[in-house]
């Protein structure tokens, strides 16, 4: 039987943004819950729902991460995209700070998935090989 493999550094640090950006939804989620007003119950109640899915969704990419699911990497660079570009629309004088932060996080994420370490983790044939 083969040594199971650790995930690589790059591979968990892309893993744990993952779980805060998972986390950071599913807060904001519960705040948009908390606001519901009966003028705009629609709005609230989708949004809500729509926080609620992409945290659960986010968390199952940052879980399978941590397993070294190949899947997985498509959904996370996915989403580190959306998160750049909304750096980018966020780049004004009030939320410049935030702007950055986003853009940190979501090239950090990048980066991090797609190191030559992680991706020799996650071509492997035998993901239960990881630890």
């Amino acid at each position: 039987m083969p040594e199971p493999t650790r995930v690589p550094p790059p591979l968990a640090v892309a893993a744990s943004l993952t779980a805060v950006e998972a986390v950071v939804m599913a807060g904001l989620g519960v705040l948009e819950l908390a606001n519901l007003r009966s003028i705009r119950l629609t709005m609230g109640v989708t949004t809500t729902a729509f926080f609620l899915a992409a945290a659960a969704g986010l968390g199952w990419c940052a879980w399978s991460l941590w397993r070294a699911r190949r899947w997985a990497r498509g959904p996370v660079v996915m989403s580190q995209l959306i998160v750049l570009g909304l750096a980018w629309n966020l780049w004004a004088a009030p939320t410049r700070l935030l702007s950055v932060a986003l853009a940190v996080v979501g090239l950090v994420t990048i980066v991090g998935l797609l190191h030559p370490a992680s991706t020799r983790v996650l071509e492997v044939d035998d993901p239960d090989r990881v630890l």
